[in-house]
């Protein structure tokens, strides 16, 4: 063999310094950031270029654009929107209600019964969506023809079963701000005099609130886009926009839905920027 070749041999067997493995790394998670920024960005702009389609069926290339579709949301969708977001602010104040305190007494006491009434309220995350609004409708079925009351034909009914998938999100996002939240603060409170009730409502809340103002938007939207409770307890006059998308879908095709989902982005992301500038939603992840 010649010495050359012999020579160069151990070469090919030299492992891969560190720095390269390094630039290996570096170039993966870029490769997977920029492929996370397409499977997000891809859809929104295909549904954007959708919504200004001068069509009344959805066809490529378009005869031309318009704003138009923008225009028809509100005569096409406005009671529906309107029912959605009473529904979701009183799912919001139930979620409010329940979560908060749920959150501070799993996270800052210790008593018998802690898992089982953790599993209990954090349960519905882990049940499909339509399960859950088959299981709610059917209690609120047998509640009216034991009691006679009418709720799967109310907001009422509509408001309880929102409240029952929101909560778990609101006590969630409240364990984590409080996770992140030394006791310190609170153990001086209380050695100073305060009274527990004191003490929660001015140490333990305002450490709070980062992660109560997350929860509350994560449940106003999670309400508001809400669709299989709605799907078993909609009734006439009751329509909540994911249903009446649905409804309009079975007769149209046109550039009118994509419009309305891109209203709704628009305003779930002004919502997010505004919030995020006064009250630091980014600190709950801290």
């Amino acid at each position: 063999m010649p010495s050359g070749v012999a020579q160069s041999a151990p070469s090919l067997s030299r492992p891969v310094s560190g720095a390269g493995f390094a630039w290996l790394e570096r170039a993966g998670v870029n490769l997977l950031v920029w492929v996370g920024i397409a499977l997000i960005g891809v859809p929104l702009l295909l549904t954007l270029y959708l919504s200004l389609f001068n069509e009344k069926l959805i066809l490529f290339p378009p005869q031309g654009y318009t704003l138009s579709w923008y225009a028809a949301i509100l005569p096409n969708f406005g009671g529906p929107i309107l029912t959605s977001l009473e529904l979701a602010a009183a799912a919001v104040c139930g979620s409010l209600v329940l979560g908060v305190p749920a959150g501070i007494g799993l996270a800052r006491y210790r008593f018998r019964g802690r898992g089982f009434v953790s599993t209990l309220l954090l349960a519905p995350l882990t049940v499909p969506g339509i399960a859950l609004g088959l299981a709610i409708y059917i209690m609120l079925v047998t509640i009216d023809e034991k009691a006679g009351t009418t709720f799967t034909s109310s907001l009422l009914g509509l408001v309880l079963a929102h409240i029952l998938v929101t909560t778990p999100w609101m006590v969630r996002l409240c364990l984590a701000a409080l996770t992140n939240h030394e006791r310190s603060a609170e153990e001086a409170a209380a050695s100073l005099g305060a009274g527990p009730l004191r003490v929660i409502w001015r140490v333990t809340l305002p450490a709070m609130r980062p992660g109560i103002i997350a929860g509350a938007l994560f449940c106003f939207v999670f309400s508001f886009e809400n669709l299989e409770p709605a799907l078993f307890l909609s009734s006439p006059g009751i329509t909540t926009l994911p249903v009446a998308v649905l409804e309009y879908l079975e007769y149209h095709i046109d550039p009118l839905v994509s419009a309305l989902a891109v209203a709704q982005t628009v305003g779930v992301a002004a919502l997010l920027l505004v919030l995020d500038r006064f009250m630091r939603l980014g600190q709950v992840a801290r």
